[in-house]
């Protein structure tokens, strides 16, 4: 099949309709009833994204023709791709083709040239072939299989009169990835995949997500092009500016770069106290960028957090030590000689020692930062105990070590 003419094969132009709206359809009863986690939606969904298209919808549908059907039959009067995964088995539930071809119009037949793709394939293995898995080589005059040397099921890209795509990929993931890679996403930038689009995320510290939507204002947040939307992380609260190319409020053609660096700049004029770092970022890159501009390395020792610091930073090559004791460190009186001790111990230039205590249903973490120029120290409140209040303490200690890391590196 890989050397066939379908491999070679790309849509007409002439019909060709630019791709700018989607949705996920995921197929399989194993789906909706909670047998198996679904992690192929969001991996296109991300993909589709990143090249702008506006995905609408993400939906799971159990193995039952007239849903299946019906589903895509309504997601393909929305938008202009949906992309399906599962339900291209051999099985007589596996009803992707079927549900295809009923909302197309047109009768499924054996194609003689997937059929000897896929009895080569048994006849490789040196096994009979299941006469069952003759359903996978089925094809409708719409459709163009796309290659699967990954496993037994074609994947099929159909289109209709009037520019709309239906994309259904195998449900394995291992199956389903390079389909979509190799083969589908050509395909679809081939007619044109996506809008002018940019996207500009800032990561924030040491304030609510509420607080943020107060100040960003009711204004800002509605505005639908760019969009700024607020989201509480594990790690912080983000701020997230997409935008598609276009008029903007007054009619006048802008790139999207340019509409989302106008709203950067309102966020950064209105928050940018709170901004530690942009993308995905986390604290630990953000923390060893400022220990790698100095050439330091960094010692830990921290008690009450079970540990979250540690965790928080990683396996990195800049952490010189990482200590957990049930007192920090044992021996040594405040928090602030626990960070210099901790860091003679190391011999490294940062030390940092945490010590967290429950108190009235919340935690009170110190934290001491101690480089060879400066001493700090200061208190926070998790407002909230057990693991989530540890987990914050150790987001409040990354908080404040990369605050304390903050100044210009030392011209030596």
């Amino acid at each position: 099949m890989s050397q066939g003419r379908y491999a070679e094969a790309m849509v007409s132009p002439s019909t060709n309709r630019r791709i700018l709206t989607a949705e996920i359809l995921s197929i399989g009863s194993e789906l909706t009833v909670g047998d198996t986690r679904d992690t192929n939606a969001g991996e296109l969904a991300r993909a589709l994204t990143t090249a702008g298209v506006a995905v609408g919808r993400l939906s799971a549908v159990p193995d039952r023709l007239e849903v299946v059907r019906d589903a895509l039959a309504h997601a393909l009067d929305r938008v202009d791709l949906v992309v399906s995964t599962g339900g291209l088995g051999p099985t007589p539930d596996d009803l992707t083709r079927e549900s295809i071809a009923a909302v197309w119009g047109e009768i499924p037949a054996v194609d003689p040239e997937l059929e000897r793709w896929l009895r080569g394939r048994w006849q490789r293995m040196a096994q009979p072939f299941p006469e069952i898995n003759l359903k996978q080589a089925w094809r409708i005059p719409s459709c163009e299989p796309l290659p699967n040397p990954n496993g037994s099921a074609p994947g099929w890209f159909v289109r209709r009169s009037d520019g709309r795509l239906a994309v259904a990929l195998p449900g394995p993931p291992r199956e389903m990835r390079p389909m979509w890679a190799d083969e589908a996403l050509p395909r679809l930038r081939a007619i044109g995949l996506g809008a002018d689009t940019a996207v500009r995320t800032f990561r924030l510290t040491g304030i609510g997500e509420s607080q943020v939507a107060e100040i960003l204002g009711e204004e800002l947040l509605r505005e639908p092009n760019p969009e700024v939307a607020t989201y509480a992380r594990v790690e912080a609260v983000d701020i997230r500016i997409s935008a598609i190319g276009g008029p903007d409020s007054n009619g006048v053609g802008r790139t999207a770069e340019d509409l989302v660096e106008a709203a950067s700049a309102l966020v950064v004029e209105r928050l940018g106290a709170f901004v530690w770092a942009e993308g995905d970022t986390t604290w630990s890159q953000a923390i060893g960028a400022r220990l790698d501009a100095r050439g330091w390395r960094l010692a830990v020792a921290e008690s009450g957090t079970g540990g979250q610091l540690g965790a928080v930073l990683g396996d990195v090559s800049w952490l010189s030590l990482l200590e957990s004791r049930a007192a920090v460190p044992a021996g040594v009186g405040s928090i602030e000689d626990a960070a210099h001790a901790i860091r003679a111990a190391a011999g490294a230039e940062v030390g940092v020692a945490v010590r967290a205590r429950e108190r009235a249903g919340q935690i009170a973490v110190t934290i001491a930062v101690e480089t060879p120029d400066r001493r700090h120290r200061e208190t926070r409140t998790t407002f909230t105990a057990g693991p989530l209040g540890r987990s914050r303490a150790a987001l409040a200690a990354a908080a404040v070590l990369f605050a304390a890391l903050g100044d210009d590196p030392p011209q030596l």
